[in-house]
């Protein structure tokens, strides 16, 4: 049944509350109940921006690369149904001042038939297409998977019909929480296969990269330098604002792409 507005309206109330509840998570009681009204089955990949990536250099120049955004094109192509939400819930929850507050998140598969209407609308592949573009040029960064937690509160299943693009910002993404969660429930947002994150010997421990830029708060600094934690999940943003070029991405697994593409098909039909 989808959700009414004023059950929307307290979700907005109780977001900047999540860490808190996240925290909660780590009680092996609630942890479990949490993760099985809201997590269970879930599969997330965040996806780096196409311009931050490096492959082997005898694969060829930059535009002859497969990049991630070919997994959304995939997905969008194969959908019948595309939804676009009027709003980022996470952002404007928070009243974020960086990004865009009206690029919310999209949402392919059957069950988009049942999100109440006043809270976004149908659109075409070409319009969905378009959408992640805008995120694009707005510096945001995709996740995609299956996210029962979006089932939950858009009031819409079954929850393998609902696959989620979410376009995610540093500062008021919902999985900030991650670091906070349960590990079980945590690790439900992975990197995509094969991405490798490291610093080079360019660092000068200058801390751009510390300041506010990793979402799940997975760079540190050792002996002057920024180190890149196991907690990574591989969105690419130090890479793109570094200012001495020193934080590499690259992706070992050349089959990447079809490698994602099989995980999420077969938890997802949204066809």
């Amino acid at each position: 049944m989808a959700r009414p507005l004023w059950f929307v309206k307290l979700i907005k109330k109780t977001f900047p509350n999540v860490k808190f509840i996240a925290k909660l998570t780590n009680l092996p009681i609630i942890g479990k109940i949490v993760d099985h009204l809201l997590f269970e089955g879930d599969n997330i990949i965040y996806l780096p921006q196409d311009k931050v990536i490096i492959i082997d250099k005898s694969l060829g120049e930059y535009d002859e690369v497969v990049l991630p955004s070919h997994i959304l094109n995939h997905f969008i192509n194969k959908a019948k149904n595309h939804w676009i939400m009027n709003f980022c819930i996470c952002r404007t929850s928070m009243k974020c001042e960086d990004y865009p507050q009206d690029l919310g998140c999209l949402f392919l598969g059957e069950a988009v038939l049942d999100i109440n209407p006043q809270l976004g609308r149908l659109a075409s592949k070409d319009e969905a297409l378009n959408h992640i573009k805008k995120c694009d040029e707005a510096g945001l960064v995709h996740m995609i998977g299956k996210n029962k937690l979006d089932a939950q509160w858009l009031g819409v299943g079954p929850g393998e019909k609902l696959l989620t693009i979410c376009n995610c910002d540093p500062c008021c993404c919902l999985w900030r929480i991650a670091p906070f969660l349960a590990p079980k429930i945590g690790s439900k947002v992975k990197k995509i296969p094969g991405v490798k994150i490291q610093v080079s010997d360019k660092c000068t421990g200058c801390g751009t990269c510390r300041n506010g830029i990793c979402f799940v708060d997975a760079i540190k600094e050792i002996n002057g330098i920024s180190f890149i934690s196991e907690s990574c999940r591989g969105c690419g943003r130090c890479v793109n604002i570094c200012p001495q070029k020193a934080i590499e991405l690259t992706i070992e697994d050349k089959n990447y792409i079809e490698t994602s593409i099989r995980e999420l098909d077969k938890i997802l039909d949204v066809s």
